[in-house]
This record gives structure tokens, sequence and C-alpha cells, in this order.
């Protein structure tokens, strides 16, 4: 079985739903759910990862570990690469980032993007499922990936890619895939990435992954056994992630 460890960075501020972490979902705060989930996958060990006490107090609540962490972070992954210093992780420990805003991912696919990692040929991994519409594919707020014949990420984009030059091919749609925020890395790849600085392509994007392929970094893309619960970014998230939770 695939030796792990889950980080959740979790921050108070949210531009569309401020204290996104602490809004109740079905009596709980949201950051709770996501920990169930994390502590139901087989990581051995999962910590939130926050600068703000409010925060570390809810945590606190509900017996998980957390790490307080500096404020200056511009990213959950600068984030948990302090945690990775701060508990003096190996560079060869998987640590998989499970975004505090996803209370309904599935815990096996926690442990399905982690043993991606198994293999040695890969850097990082993340995952991606077909297109359940049309709608999505040209959302601009839904990730595209496109992968090589290895099933690594060749790019991420918010662009609807790739682009359909000639009537009747393969349509675009059934290519990309639609990327899920979760991501497994090695901690001396997590390491070298926030040391490293924002890429053109990232810049442009707003897309932190495209850091890791700017730098030669593989990515390897699995195709999940279930279609994770959605994010939470709205107040329609949350009545959507109750739902899901009750099903």
């Amino acid at each position: 079985m695939t030796d792990f460890v889950v980080v959740i960075p979790a921050r108070y501020a949210s531009t569309r739903l401020p204290g996104k972490p602490l809004r109740e979902i079905l009596g709980k705060p949201m950051i709770e759910h996501v920990h169930t989930r994390a502590t139901e996958s087989g990581a051995r060990e999962v910590v939130i990862a926050t600068d703000d006490s409010r925060i570390a107090d809810a945590a606190d609540g509900f017996g998980a570990t957390v790490c307080m962490t500096g404020d200056q972070h511009r990213s959950g992954t600068e984030r948990i690469a302090e945690v990775a210093d701060l508990l003096d992780w190996d560079d060869s420990v998987t640590v998989v980032n499970l975004q505090g805003d996803e209370p309904a991912m599935p815990p096996a696919l926690i442990d399905e993007c982690a043993a991606l990692l198994d293999d040695a040929s890969a850097d990082m991994a993340t995952l991606a499922s077909p297109f359940a519409s049309r709608e999505d594919f040209e959302d601009p707020n839904v990730v595209k990936v496109v992968l090589d014949q290895q099933g690594d990420a060749i790019y991420f984009s918010r662009a609807t890619i790739p682009y359909p030059r000639n009537e009747g091919n393969v349509e675009a749609h059934a290519i990309a895939l639609h990327h899920h925020g979760i991501y497994a890395y090695r901690c001396g790849v997590l390491r070298a990435l926030v040391a490293a600085e924002p890429s053109e392509l990232e810049l442009v994007e707003q897309l932190e992954q495209l850091r890791a392929l700017s730098m030669g970094v593989r990515i390897r893309v699995g195709q999940p056994s279930q279609r994770p619960g959605r994010g939470v970014d709205t107040e329609a998230d949350l009545a959507a992630a109750a739902r899901e939770l009750t099903r």
C-alpha cells in the first residue's frame, strides 16, 4: 500500500466566500468534512495547515492535527512546503494536497492520486475525468488538461483545448479531460516548485501547475474510479456539497 501523508491548506480569506473553511455544511464546518475525507483515506498522517487562529481553534475542536504557518503564502502549495519543512519530512515523502474546499472528495480518490507516484518516472500526480458536458468544456472556470501517450500532462488551460480546426474530426471535448484540484508530490519536487519563480504561462493562465510543466516536471494524470464531488467557491456550491454528502 502506498505510504503518504495529506496536508489540507486552509485560509480564512476568500474573495467569493469569506470564511470559507468555517462555513457550515450539515451542521459542521466545511474543513471538518474535508478532514474526515482525508482520515478515511489510507494516509498515515493528516495535517491541517493554516495561518488563522479561528481555523486552528475549529480544527482543534474536532481533534485534527494543526500546523500553524506564516501568512505570507501566495498558494496552498507554498503553505504545504512550509509544513514539510516544519515537520522535517524527507524529500522522498509523498504528500497529497487536499484543498480545504473539497468536502465531497471521495477518500478512495486520495489514495488513487497518491498511488500514481508509485511509478518512479512521475514527479507529481493529479486526477482528471472525461467532461460531463460541453458547457463544462467551454467554461473558463473549469480547467482542461491534455495528455501525452504515457498519461503525463502536456498542458493545462482555461481555454478549450485542443482547438477543433476541421469539422468532422474527433470532438475536442472528447480528447481533453476535466482537471480536478488534487495533487500528490514528493517533498523534493514540492520544495523545488516553491523555490522557483512563477512562469510566464502560470501568470497568464493563473494556473500554478504550469510552473511545474515549465520546469520540466512530469505530472502523471490518472482518471479516477468515480467522479469527485464539487469544490466549494459559492453559496450555491455549499448547497450542492450538502446534497452530495447526503447521497
